[in-house]
């Protein structure tokens, strides 16, 4: 048999026993921990943190090199190829000399209109435009934009609060998986990743959190990265947003237009049960993440084969 036909075989086989959970329990451990701190807290995010590659910038609080994780089969995704990142609208001149060291050959934008229309453009370095790739937010940013428009305190309760901003990221997740243009999009930016002809790709929406995060997390599980660690990338943006989150919180109060700002929290912040309902809606259209990436997002197995040759090393 080829080497090709191998590998396709390997990655059925492997992606079937992530579906169907017939890898041993010590197959999802997070990876070895870097400090004696992160060892006593093996699954904080915030102890984690520094155990990701992220990219400091002024004019963007998310962005990371989704390279350095470990796979349950003991490689390693490579560094320098995929990179997450909140809006680049806000890039200093300085910010645009560091992407330009990253050698961006491709940047995805996941931003409706609205969000493009308040927060402006990505600014990219000379040569570089981003592809605009709408996934859905299910109205998130309207519905943000608008409750804070109100101005009005005992509205914005009525909107935002009594559990009610919560139940409403978590229908946002459930529609990543549902939604059939979301899912197409996705699957273009994986099918884009996949091809051993495409460069260094960055792909984001407005915070980084949501339609990335999702994104993020299905590509690592996809590279058989423990699940633990997926989850701990995912929730590693409160981290990365939590300064920049609370000046946005401080700044509605001081101008009057919010009353209790912490209302906007459960909006700002990812949170297990956000990702829980997306991989609870996986399992309930598809079976199983196997059936996710194959069924919902058309990937064959020669595609997944494709982004594990390239993007992970033994």
């Amino acid at each position: 048999m080829s080497r090709a036909r191998i590998r396709l075989a390997a990655t059925g086989v492997l992606l079937s026993a992530l579906a169907v959970g017939t890898l041993p329990a010590s197959a999802y451990a997070a990876p070895a921990a870097a400090s004696t701190t992160q060892a006593r807290h093996p699954q904080h995010p915030q102890q984690q943190a520094d155990t990701i590659r992220r990219i400091p910038l002024q004019g963007a609080v998310n962005v990371r090199d989704l390279g350095g994780y470990r796979t349950l089969l003991g490689g390693q995704v490579r560094q320098g190829l995929v990179y997450r990142a909140d809006a680049l609208g806000k890039l200093t001149d300085a910010d645009l000399t560091t992407v330009a060291g990253l050698g961006l050959t491709k940047v995805v934008d996941f931003r409706i209109p609205m969000e493009v229309q308040y927060d402006g453009a990505d600014r990219l370095p000379a040569g570089l435009t981003s592809t605009s790739r709408q996934v859905s937010d299910r109205g998130l940013y309207g519905f943000l934009v608008g409750a804070i428009a109100t101005g009005d305190p005992v509205k914005q309760e009525q909107l935002l609060g009594g559990g009610r901003a919560e139940a409403y990221m978590r229908e946002v997740y459930r529609t990543f998986v549902t939604n059939p243009d979301s899912r197409a999009q996705f699957a273009a930016t994986l099918r884009e990743i996949a091809d051993g002809g495409q460069g260094p790709l960055l792909y984001h929406c407005t915070s980084g959190k949501d339609r990335t995060g999702w994104l993020s997390y299905v590509l690592l599980r996809a590279l058989a990265v423990p699940q633990a660690t997926a989850e701990q990338d995912y929730l590693a943006s409160n981290t990365f947003r939590a300064a920049y989150d609370a000046q946005v919180r401080a700044g509605l109060k001081q101008s009057g237009r919010m009353q209790d700002p912490d209302l906007l929290i459960p909006l700002q912040e990812v949170r297990q049960d956000y990702l829980d309902s997306a991989t609870a809606q996986l399992e309930a259209d598809y079976g199983g993440f196997y059936g996710y990436l194959t069924d919902g997002l058309g990937l064959d197995l020669r595609t997944l084969a494709k982004l594990q040759s390239k993007l992970v090393r033994p």
